[in-house]
């Protein structure tokens, strides 16, 4: 580990000065001190958020929901407004890691943590997103649980949260406060596709700070779930995954959305499996129907060609799970 200075903002005012000087915003600190540790990150300075005012969970105006960037993870799960409201939220939440890393760990960083791609955590591997234009090893390397879609000739690295996976179907937005003041970022705009540039993972601009995650209001009722297939129950990260959130009135989906994760370089809308869905009664031929569009685009490489048709599976199984046949 490379020697660093830390600091603990008293409050948002001291947190923005640090971090407009270079600072790097640490909270739970359970990816950031990993990568550390393995001299992935080497940051000069540590800015210690902890103690700022971002913990609370509140419905909006108009019904939706406001997940504070600080709250845990298993504070967010437990949270009733959050299960009663959005359960594909808590499903996320409590397939994504142990009990003690959802203790620590919050929600602005779950949304921040960068890939598990093994060549990315081997200082000694070319990776473009560790060290920009030195190329890309997982491309002709062992890519098995590598992306399939958003892949650039520059990285095919998986966005490893599943909790965003559940952010990108239900269309949230990223509060942002910075030295510019505030503003408020799509989440499908605030994780980046790698391109060119796949060491720029996030739209923040220097010295920004989460504040909160919004989840707008849907037409109720609405019946949603997370579905994650991995090769171990425990503790593992997704093969495939899929959120689903179903608004379904007078025997007819109304509207539909759906997103994939362990497949994508960024958490994967996919409009085309929604599109499909909306004006449609439920049932199993459906599900099976929609769930074909779900691998559009996609660009296998030489271990991870399986993916394409567990992706479709797991949309089916969830689209089934979440909207029954009747």
């Amino acid at each position: 580990m490379y020697p660093f200075t830390y600091t603990k903002a008293a409050d948002t005012r001291e947190a923005l000065d640090a971090g407009r000087r270079g600072g790097r915003y640490i909270a739970g600190g359970t990816t950031l001190v990993d990568l550390m540790r393995e001299t992935v990150e080497h940051p000069d300075t540590l800015v210690d958020i902890s103690a700022l005012p971002l913990r609370e969970v509140t419905v909006t105006e108009r019904g939706g929901l406001r997940i504070g960037a600080l709250v845990t993870m298993s504070e967010a799960a437990a949270h009733p407004k959050v299960r009663s409201l959005y359960p594909v939220i808590s499903q996320a939440l409590e397939l994504s890691a142990s009990a003690q890393l959802r203790n620590m760990a919050t929600i602005g960083g779950n949304i921040m943590q960068r890939t598990r791609c093994t060549y990315f955590r081997d200082v000694s591997a070319d990776c473009n997103k560790r060290d920009a234009g030195s190329g890309c090893a997982a491309r002709e390397g062992f890519n098995r649980t590598h992306a399939i879609l958003g892949t650039s000739d520059d990285c095919v690295a998986t966005h490893p949260s599943d909790v965003a996976v559940a952010f990108a179907a239900l269309e949230a937005s990223v509060h942002l406060l910075g030295p510019d003041g505030e503003r408020r970022v799509a989440f499908a705009d605030f994780l980046l596709r790698p391109g060119s540039t796949p060491q720029r993972e996030q739209a923040l601009r220097q010295g920004e700070l989460i504040t909160t995650v919004e989840i707008p209001a849907l037409p109720r009722p609405l019946k949603s779930g997370y579905l994650k297939v991995r090769d171990r129950q425990s503790y593992e990260f997704a093969l495939t995954s899929a959120a689903v959130a179903l608004h379904v009135r007078g025997g007819v989906i109304q509207e539909a959305r759906v997103a994939a994760g362990g497949v994508g370089t960024v958490p994967w809308k996919l409009p085309a499996v929604e599109l499909h869905l909306v004006g449609e009664r439920p049932s199993e031929s459906l599900w099976a129907a929609a769930a074909q569009q779900a691998a559009v685009g996609a660009h296998p490489l030489a271990h991870n060609g399986f993916k394409a048709e567990l992706l479709k599976r797991t949309v089916e199984r969830q689209l089934s799970t979440v909207g029954g046949t009747k």
